[in-house]
């Protein structure tokens, strides 16, 4: 017996695979307060998936999940921190405000092409403002690992796949090359 391909494992939970038209169109924002019960709807799915999803992998540096990913072409996601215990960060109309010149380069996987890892740049600071239920605005600066993951999700509910910030050259490791499987990112002090 053979087993699955993760990136087939992942379509089986019901993600959203590479070459859907939905990863690579922008999601429409939510009129908050107005479409409060919509995003509900959204988020509540967004947290089942999650749950789905975390039974059949083990993320140790913490998982994200947006809209598009569910079929849904709406301006929501989750970041799950790695760190245990954590709450889960709600993002609705999340929109990067500052980001530091100061960057690195980490491996990032996908759920949407979950059978490659891809040596990422980006930002290790990220100012997010997002829209709460109510229609009031917060913004919130993540950091590092954290600052990564979020940046990750919003790229998705901007139509933008990790594939389109490597650099020029850099190509996906696939899975079973990827050595650094289930270890933290590292950051220098």
């Amino acid at each position: 017996m053979t087993q699955a391909q993760p990136s087939q494992r992942m379509r089986d939970l019901g993600i959203v695979q590479h070459g859907a038209p939905i990863l690579t169109t922008p999601a429409r924002t939510f009129d908050l307060p107005a479409e409060a019960a919509a995003a509900e709807q959204s988020i509540d799915r967004l947290f089942a998936a999650i749950e789905d999803i975390a039974r059949a992998h083990t993320f140790a540096k913490g998982m994200g999940i947006a809209a598009p990913q569910i079929g849904i072409a709406r301006a929501a996601a989750i970041v799950q921190p790695p760190t245990a215990g954590a709450p889960a960060i709600v993002l609705l109309n999340p929109r990067i405000t500052d980001s530091s010149a100061e960057g690195d380069e980490q491996y990032e996987g996908c759920l949407s092409f979950f059978d490659v890892r891809g040596l990422v740049p980006r930002p290790l600071a990220i100012t997010v403002e997002t829209t709460a239920l109510n229609g009031s605005t917060h913004t919130t600066t993540y950091q590092r690992g954290l600052a990564r993951l979020i940046h990750h999700e919003i790229d998705h509910l901007e139509g933008q796949l990790y594939l389109t910030r490597m650099r020029p050259g850099v190509e996906p490791l696939p899975v079973d090359e990827y050595r650094q499987n289930g270890r933290a990112w590292a950051y220098e002090q």
